[in-house]
């Protein structure tokens, strides 16, 4: 399980990511997007009805123990994380889609993040003892809020504070990831080496099965390539980091060890996979754009 110095560093460092994410917004950006809604009601069904899904199918069909079925559907319940931004920048995707759509996937998560752990909870049966009330959720998320509007506030106060904040926000998502990792992998490398094929299959094909139905989803909504990437990129990539920061908040002990093993695997692999996808993305549209630009010097 993570320390208290720990947990305490964990929660301060997502008040900032909050904070560098609101800074990355101004009032203007939500009326602007909602002229043409499209791409984020795309997003939010990829991140809502597709992810919370694949949880609980993956976490019944591999026939996972309970805890690790509660972290699981917990990750595949959470918003979108910061980090998808910076892959949707060097993918080549739309980076105003894939902020807007961690924000609103973040705003709108102090409802649907509850109704859909609750719902996915029962129909998989988990017990008293593994439920996370949905109570501690609202509250995280609530709280986690506060930051965000007050971002916005600074976005809109100086620009110059607004861009810094946000800079900051955005690199400390990464940090916390490596945080994560590096406090807690080594004094859980027994349990990594005995743990079975399965939770890997788990932990590694949600954030990519996500990935390729958010793609083909978006394609079939009539998205372009370039913000099919996008929302591919914010329907795999979950926010992590909060995850954990739930778990810790809800369990102790040896439980709160077990339910966090999904969350933390999933937060590594999750960076090693979304770098490859990147990759992948980003010669993709440099061949799309090669391709425009052969047919422009036919015509």
């Amino acid at each position: 399980m993570l320390t208290e110095l720990e947990t305490t560093l964990l929660g301060v460092m997502m008040m900032v990511i909050m904070l560098g994410m609101g800074s990355s917004m101004t009032y203007r950006d939500f009326l602007i997007a909602f002229r043409r809604p499209k791409g984020i009601l795309v997003g939010l069904l990829s991140q809502y009805l597709i992810m919370p899904f694949l949880g609980y199918a993956l976490a019944l069909l591999l026939g996972l123990p309970p805890a690790m079925a509660a972290g699981l559907i917990l990750i595949a319940c959470m918003p979108g994380g910061t980090t998808s931004n910076v892959f949707a920048y060097f993918s080549k995707g739309v980076l105003a889609l894939s902020i807007m759509m961690t924000t609103v996937s973040t705003l709108v998560a102090v409802v649907t993040v509850p109704l859909l752990l609750s719902f996915y909870g029962g129909l998989a049966g988990l017990s008293g003892d593994y439920v996370i009330p949905a109570g501690n959720v609202a509250q995280v998320l609530v709280v986690l809020l506060v930051p965000t509007v007050i971002g916005m506030g600074l976005r809109k106060l100086n620009a110059n504070i607004g861009a810094t904040v946000e800079l900051i926000g955005s690199m400390l998502g990464v940090a916390v990831i490596l945080f994560l990792i590096g406090s807690w992998v080594p004094r859980n490398y027994q349990m990594l080496l005995d743990t079975g094929f399965p939770v890997y299959v788990a932990t590694i094909g949600i954030g990519l099965t996500g990935m390729l139905l958010g793609y083909w989803l978006a394609r079939g909504f009539g998205q372009d390539s370039n913000r099919a990437r996008t929302i591919s990129l914010e329907t795999g990539i979950q926010n992590g980091p909060l995850a954990v920061l739930i778990i810790t908040l809800t369990f102790s002990g040896t439980m709160q060890q077990e339910v966090l093993f999904i969350p933390i695997l999933y937060s590594l692999f999750i960076v090693i996979t979304s770098s490859l996808i990147t990759i992948w993305y980003r010669g993709h549209a440099t061949t799309e754009a090669l391709a425009r630009d052969a047919g422009k010097v036919r015509r």
